[in-house]
């Protein structure tokens, strides 16, 4: 009787600690995902020979190789979604990483719903395989539906926001996606690390402070009165909402 495939996205972990390889194999895998883990580059381009992988997590401090050359090396051969992890949050590190070569950055110690709160959100981002046991969200419209909301149609096909009028709101990609993200979720509070999550790529990197920005940017194009906005909405120690209510057209 012939096996069928496995259908659950499958990770590879790069550390040379075994600890933390076990660690990040037991979380991920209780997740839902398969996760096999390896202690060295070298050990990392065979493995990636041999299976498909959705996605890897790299340790940035390897004790005998430099996890950011590694990284370089990486993406001369493979596109696969890398999420880089280090003992050191320092911001030179995590701007160079996610310029170069990784789709996002963890710290040590890393909680364990955050890790898996990011793999899912990469893998989403990539659009490659569905995160096992995705977390609580109204349901994506596909791509090509016109969603409208007060007096604005947002087009997913076109890539544009237009008044009812018919008069075009120009936006940036960061603008678009953020906005994209909030009218596929109305009524929906989302954190600035799941925002950032979401709208956080290699073309247009996006950090802490910037969803903010963002946010602001946004509220002056499409509120009637961005002191007192209608549809993002700030939700006090929690995050952002988007308050208003979204019919496909």
């Amino acid at each position: 009787m012939e096996t069928k495939p496995s259908l659950k996205p499958r990770l590879l972990v790069v550390d040379d600690e075994r600890d933390m390889v076990a660690l990040l194999q037991d979380l991920l895998t209780r997740a839902g995902f398969e996760v096999d883990g390896v202690d060295s580059g070298a050990a990392m381009r065979e493995a990636l020979t041999k299976r498909h992988y959705h996605l890897v997590l790299l340790d940035l401090r390897l004790r005998a190789e430099d996890g950011l050359t590694v990284a370089r090396q990486l993406r001369q051969y493979s596109e696969v979604p890398l999420i880089m992890i280090s003992g050191s949050s320092d911001e030179t590190d995590r701007v160079l990483l996610l310029e170069l070569a990784a789709d996002d950055f963890l710290v040590k110690p890393i909680p364990a719903r955050e890790l898996v709160a990011r793999v899912r959100a990469v893998l989403r981002r990539y659009g490659d395989v569905t995160a096992p046991v995705p977390e609580p969200a109204a349901p994506d419209t596909p791509r090509g539906d016109r969603l409208r909301f007060g007096a604005w149609v947002l087009d997913m096909g076109a890539r544009e926001l237009r008044a009812r009028s018919g008069a075009l709101c120009e936006l940036t990609p960061g603008e678009f996606r953020l906005l994209e993200v909030f009218v596929r979720h109305p009524h929906r509070v989302w954190t600035r690390d799941q925002l950032l999550e979401q709208t956080r790529s290699l073309e247009t990197e996006v950090f802490d402070r910037t969803v903010d920005v963002l946010i602001l940017r946004l509220r002056r194009k499409i509120e009637p009165n961005p002191r007192h906005p209608q549809f993002i909405c700030t939700e006090r120690g929690l995050g952002y909402v988007f308050a208003a209510d979204v019919v496909r057209l």
